[in-house]
């Protein structure tokens, strides 16, 4: 089996401002040496403390940033791809707050067009999005609504039918319910648990929500200060936690739901 993504020695080093303390040549290392494999169908959460590298990981997967060191491959080719309009349309990203996600311009049929006009997809733009607001659990006669006239729950759901209309293979959602009220990201959070069950999506979840983890991911990666301290099926890593940031983690969360088990 292909993996579908795979970091190798993975490292991404920042230059930090020039001050008269740290000098000329001062560098943070948001990631270091980061290997990794996600294969076709795995639910994979990423978690770890603010500033532990997870955003970094993303943008490096999504072909947004480049690495310092290491490499990252999509099916076997190593990013960037000579056609990367045919990875943008295998791999499709969800942002944390879809108030800035979303253009309040846009209508929300234009919204989820976009990328089908971006990606120069030419079968019908209007099956497409109908057919991927119906996979999100809404119905086309919001289509006319602009971003301000819905509901949190509904852009969110709005951000996810976009990212859906290119029919990707993966799809990345970078803290994808920590901007909703608490009432509205369980109903975020089943959308997403059906896509992987429904349409057989490979999915990547970074969050600090271990609850959110337990739900909709099958193995974890624990990153803390850029190096994975902690990678294993999510069940064994929540039963037994080995390193005493994923035992301070678990431990944050008053009522831990029991993970769901790894196919």
């Amino acid at each position: 089996m292909t993996a579908m993504f795979q970091t190798e020695s993975l490292c991404r080093t920042f230059k930090l401002p020039r001050t008269r303390v740290l000098g000329a040549h001062a560098s943070r290392r948001a990631l270091d040496n980061i290997n990794l494999t996600v294969n076709p169908g795995d639910r994979l959460g990423i978690v770890g403390e603010s500033g532990s590298g997870k955003t970094t990981l993303a943008r490096l997967l999504l072909g947004l940033d480049v690495p310092t060191a290491g490499s990252v491959s999509f099916l076997g080719e190593t990013l960037p791809l000579a056609d990367m309009k045919s990875f943008r349309r295998q791999v499709q990203a969800v942002f944390q707050d879809p108030r800035s996600s979303l253009n309040p311009r846009m209508s929300v049929a234009d919204i989820v067009r976009e990328p089908l006009e971006c990606l120069n997809i030419e079968e019908s733009h209007s099956a497409r999005v109908d057919e991927s607001l119906a996979a999100v659990g809404l119905s086309k006669e919001i289509c006319a609504r602009f971003p301000h006239e819905l509901s949190g729950g509904q852009r969110q759901r709005v951000a996810i039918a976009r990212a859906l209309a290119s029919r990707p293979r993966l799809l990345i959602a970078d803290e994808p319910v920590s901007a909703l009220d608490v009432l509205i990201r369980d109903e975020v959070t089943a959308v997403l648990s059906g896509l992987t069950t429904n349409l057989g999506l490979t999915l990547i979840i970074i969050s600090h929500d271990l609850k959110v983890i337990a739900r909709l991911c099958d193995k974890i990666l624990v990153l803390h200060r850029g190096i994975a301290v902690e990678h294993g099926a999510v069940a064994d890593v929540f039963r037994s936690p080995t390193h005493e940031v994923t035992q301070r983690l678990i431990a944050s969360v008053p009522r831990m739901p029991v993970a769901r088990n790894a196919p």
